[in-house]
């Protein structure tokens, strides 16, 4: 899988695909990986995501969208993707791609924002 053809893929399946399709034109790190998932295994894994990063304070795009393409999509066997990138000072971004099963249809993209680190906390003098 290259760049360009992968870039290509991320067209207008859900609204993480623009800011995927950027993060990866500017140079952001991608994998594809070669094991397959069914689409609903993976739709059950994400329906959890949004109360877990809700908690975590983490922002999120199109998460419904993909969990929602997972789940019509059902037995069918996908790969998983990822493109990370660094935003802005304060926020990294990762997007999570589903592809079919030969790397050469994109069905949905999200993407989950990290927080910055927090600081280690301050040592107490003694």
């Amino acid at each position: 899988m290259t760049r360009d053809g992968l870039a290509e893929m991320l067209g207008e399946q859900t609204k993480a695909c623009g800011p995927a399709r950027d993060a990866l034109i500017a140079g952001g790190t991608f994998i594809v990986w070669d094991g397959l998932v069914p689409a609903n295994r993976l739709a059950h894994t994400y329906q959890a995501r949004p109360r877990i990063a809700q908690k975590r304070g983490q922002p999120t795009l199109a998460l419904a969208a993909t969990v929602n393409r997972l789940s019509h999509a059902a037995q069918e066997p996908l790969r998983i993707g990822h493109i990370g990138r660094i935003d802005a000072a304060d926020t990294s971004w990762a997007f999570m791609l589903f592809l079919n099963a030969t790397a050469t249809t994109l069905l949905a993209c999200t993407g989950v924002g990290r927080s910055k680190p927090r600081a280690e906390p301050a040592s107490d003098p003694k």
